[in-house]
C-alpha cells in the first residue's frame, strides 16, 4: 500500500462489510427497525420521482430483510396515492425479525409471487433478494424475475437487481435489469464490476443513519477508482520545476509494430514526463523520428546499450512491452529494465513473452511496476498457478498481485487494479469505444509517465486508467486510439477542476 489512508467516501463494501456497518450501527443504538424504515423510504422515495399518483405499482417482496425494505416502501407508496399490489415469496407468518415488523405494519392484501403480479403494472420493486444472495434463482422466484426480464416494465431494484451477486456482479441464474437501484450507506463491490453494473442502471446511495465513524472499524480495501481517491497525489506541474524534475521515461519501442511505442510514449508526454525517449531498434529508428519532434529517438542495437540507456541516473520510469513481439530480445529488455532498479510498467508483449515461465518475471520484480494485463494475458501469466482465470474480478486481480508482486490493472470495461497489501480500486468511466487497437498502448503511457514524476505505482495505474476513460468520453463515437492523445489535455483539465 503506496499510502495510510485512502477516502472513505469513495469506499466500496464487500457484502460482509455492509452486514458489519449493520451490526456497528446497532450496536451504536440505531434499531434494525429503525434503519428499515429508513431503507423503505429511500427506495419508495426513487418510485416516486418516476410515478405519478395514481399510478399501478407492483412490490415483489422476499422472505428476508430485502423484503423488509419492500414492506416499507409499499406501505409508504400506498400513502403517497399510488395502487400498490404487494407479492411475497413464502408466507407472512414465517417472516422473522424486522421484517416481520414491517410486514405487520403494512394493511393491505399480500399476494403469493407470480408472474401476475406483473401485468398492468407501471413500475416493479424488485425487493425480493439484496447484495448476499449466495445461490441461484430458482423456483417462483425465478420465473417472476425470468417473466420480469423478458418485460419492459421499469424495475426499481432494492440494494441490488435480485440474482446479483453484490461481491462480484455475477448473475446467479437469472436478474432483471434495473432503471435504478437503491442502495444504502455505500455501494457494493457487485455494482461496479460486470455484469452486474450493467444491470443496476443508475445507482442511489442512501443514508440511512449508519454512523460514518464505522468505517474505521471496517477498513475498507477497496475503491471506486474515483479521482478523490487519488488526487493528493497527482504530480501537477510546479513553478520550480524544470524537464528533469518531471521525469525521463523510457519507451521501448518494436521493430515493426512501430505504433504501439509511439502511442505510448505521446500519451507518457501528455500525462506530464519532462522527457520521453524511445528506445529503437536501429533499423526501425527513421519511422519513431517521423513521429512527435518532442519524443527523443536512442537507437538501441543490444542489450549493452539498452542498459546504459536506462541506467542513466536521470530515467526514472520503463515501459517495455507494446508492440515488442514476442522475443529473446523482449524477454531481456523486461529483465533488464526491473534490473535497472527504476519504475517499471511492462504491457502486452512484455507479459506475453513470461508465458511458458511467469515465476522469472515475478521473480525480478523487486520495486514499483505495474502490469496491465487484458483478459488473454492475464490467462496466459497467470493460468498455470493457482490464481483462477474465470470470474471474480476483484479477486483474481489481488490474488495476482500477490503473487507478482506488482500492481495489477486488469483491463476491461470494468478495469480492476490491487495491490500486493489488497487495497483495489475499480473504474467505472471506461466507454465502450475505448475497444480499439491502441487504446491501451495509450493507457501504459500514460502509468508510465506518472510513475516517471514520482507518482506511487497504485495511483498512478488508478490515474491513468480514469484519464484515458476520460478522454474517449470526451471525444465520443467514432474514437481511435490517436484521439485519446488529443484530448487528453481536456481530461486534465476535467481533473483540475475537480482538485479545486
Amino acid at each position: 500500500m503506496d499510502r495510510e489512508h485512502w477516502p472513505y467516501s469513495v469506499a466500496l463494501l464487500s457484502v460482509e462489510q455492509m452486514y458489519r456497518a449493520d451490526a456497528a450501527a446497532m450496536a451504536a443504538g440505531n434499531s434494525g427497525t429503525a434503519l428499515m424504515e429508513a431503507a423503505g423510504k429511500a427506495v419508495a422515495h426513487a418510485v416516486l420521482k418516476r410515478t405519478s399518483a395514481g399510478d399501478a405499482i407492483a412490490v415483489l417482496c422476499g422472505p428476508g430483510n430485502n423484503g423488509g425494505d419492500g414492506f416499507v416502501a409499499a406501505r409508504l407508496l400506498l400513502e403517497a396515492g399510488r395502487t400498490v399490489r404487494l407479492g411475497l415469496l413464502g408466507r407472512v407468518d414465517r417472516l422473522s425479525g424486522d421484517a416481520a415488523v414491517m410486514a405487520g405494519r403494512w394493511q393491505g392484501a399480500v399476494e403469493p409471487l407470480s408472474p401476475a403480479l406483473l401485468s398492468d403494472t407501471g413500475l416493479v420493486v424488485d425487493a425480493l433478494f439484496g447484495a448476499g444472495l449466495t445461490r441461484g434463482l430458482d423456483g417462483a422466484a425465478g420465473d417472476v424475475v425470468r417473466c420480469l426480464a423478458a418485460s419492459d416494465v421499469p424495475v426499481v431494484a432494492v440494494d441490488v437487481p435480485s440474482g446479483v451477486d453484490g461481491d462480484t456482479g455475477a448473475v446467479r441464474g437469472v436478474a432483471a435489469a434495473a432503471v435504478e437501484t437503491v442502495t444504502f450507506f455505500r455501494r457494493k463491490t457487485g455494482h461496479l464490476l460486470l455484469p452486474g453494473r450493467a444491470l443496476c442502471g443508475l445507482v442511489t446511495v442512501a443514508d440511512i443513519g449508519i454512523p460514518e465513524a464505522v468505517l474505521t472499524e471496517i477498513a475498507p480495501r477497496c475503491f471506486a477508482n474515483d479521482p478523490a481517491a487519488w488526487r493528493r497525489e497527482f504530480p501537477w506541474p510546479r513553478a520550480e520545476g524544470h524537464k528533469y524534475t518531471r521525469g525521463h521515461a523510457v519507451v521501448q519501442g518494436g521493430a515493426t509494430a512501430t505504433g504501439a511505442a509511439r502511442l505510448a510514449a505521446a500519451a507518457a508526454l501528455r500525462s506530464g514526463a519532462g522527457l520521453v525517449t524511445i528506445a529503437s531498434p536501429p533499423e526501425a529508428a527513421a519511422v519513431y523520428r517521423t513521429g512527435l519532434a518532442s519524443v527523443i529517438v536512442r537507437e538501441i542495437g543490444d542489450g549493452a546499450a539498452f542498459e546504459g540507456l536506462v541506467g542513466d541516473p536521470r530515467v526514472t520510469a520503463l515501459l517495455v512491452g507494446p508492440g515488442n513481439g514476442l522475443s529473446a530480445t523482449t524477454r531481456d529488455r523486461v529483465l533488464a529494465a526491473l534490473g535497472a532498479d527504476k519504475r517499471c510498467v511492462l504491457d502486452a508483449d512484455g507479459l506475453s513473452v513470461f508465458a511458458d515461465r511467469p515465476e522469472a518475471l515475478f521473480d525480478a520484480i523487486t520495486r514499483d511496476c505495474v502490469l496491465t494485463p487484458h483478459e488473454g494475458e492475464f490467462r496466459r501469466l497467470f493460468g498455470q498457478g493457482e490464481i483462477t482465470t474465470d470470474g471474480d474480478k476483484l479477486a483474481r486481480t489481488r490474488a495476482a498481485a500477490v503473487a507478482s508482486g506488482a500492481v495489477v490493472l486488469l483491463k476491461g470495461p470494468d478495469t480492476v487494479v490491487a495491490d500486493p497489501s489488497g487495497v483495489a480500486l475499480i473504474n467505472e468511466n471506461a466507454p465502450p469505444s475505448l475497444a480499439t487497437a491502441g487504446a491501451g498502448d495509450v493507457l501504459a503511457g500514460l502509468i508510465t509517465g506518472l510513475m516517471a514524476q514520482g507518482m506511487p505505482a497504485l495511483d498512478s495505474a488508478a490515474a491513468g486508467a480514469w484519464l484515458h476513460g476520460e478522454a474517449a468520453r470526451l471525444f465520443g463515437l467514432g474514437l481511435i486510439a490517436d484521439d485519446l492523445i488529443d484530448h487528453l489535455p481536456a481530461a486534465l483539465r476535467r481533473l483540475a477542476d475537480l482538485a479545486a
